[in-house]
């Protein structure tokens, strides 16, 4: 494994633009899971596989491009979970990244990887030279408790903002970290 690190159950990993491609059809896989699980994530109850690996191969360029950086939590049934930090290239924005996508599949939440996959993505924007991270996420979801158990800070909500994959109305709660 490239740039693991290493928990008794899982590693977490980043994929490079081989790996990336590689890993697609697991990635669309936990993608299709939390969609079919009513998770909010910029899909619908009907979009299909191909819609799901196209999304990644559209990842998948933007981690060639150094663009994105891709984070996969691995076990022994293999890919799992995953999350993204999308680097800002603005020039007036050097400092700024975006978490995106952290994406646990059903049969293996619960088990901390959510929470190791967004250490793992705050390191690596340290690395970066990154130190104002921003998210956003379905203001009624999980992932609230673990961004707030983790340090972040909620700025609010954006009612309707986007649909849940069953078409209802879901706001968006936008968070920041800064990590000096």
């Amino acid at each position: 494994m490239n740039a693991s690190a290493m928990t008794e159950a899982f590693a977490i990993e980043i994929l490079h633009a081989a790996a990336t491609e590689a890993a697609i059809p697991a990635l669309a896989e936990i993608l299709r899971d939390c969609v079919a699980n009513g998770a909010s994530v910029g899909f619908m109850d009907w979009n299909t596989a191909a819609d799901y690996e196209r999304f990644w191969r559209d990842i998948a360029a933007g981690v060639t491009s150094g663009q994105i950086i891709l984070f996969a939590a691995r076990n022994a049934d293999g890919v799992v979970g995953t999350a993204q930090l999308h680097l800002i290239g603005k020039p007036n924005q050097p400092h700024r990244a975006e978490i995106a996508k952290v994406l646990v599949h059903s049969s293996a939440r619960r088990q901390g990887i959510g929470e190791a996959l967004m250490r793992r993505a705050e390191a690596t924007a340290r690395e970066k030279g990154r130190d104002l991270l921003v998210l956003d996420t379905d203001e009624h979801g999980a992932a609230r408790r673990l961004y707030h158990r983790l340090g972040w800070t909620e700025l609010g909500t954006i009612p309707r903002f986007a649909l849940m994959p069953d078409g209802a109305d879901c706001g968006s709660t936008f968070f920041y970290k800064s990590l000096r």
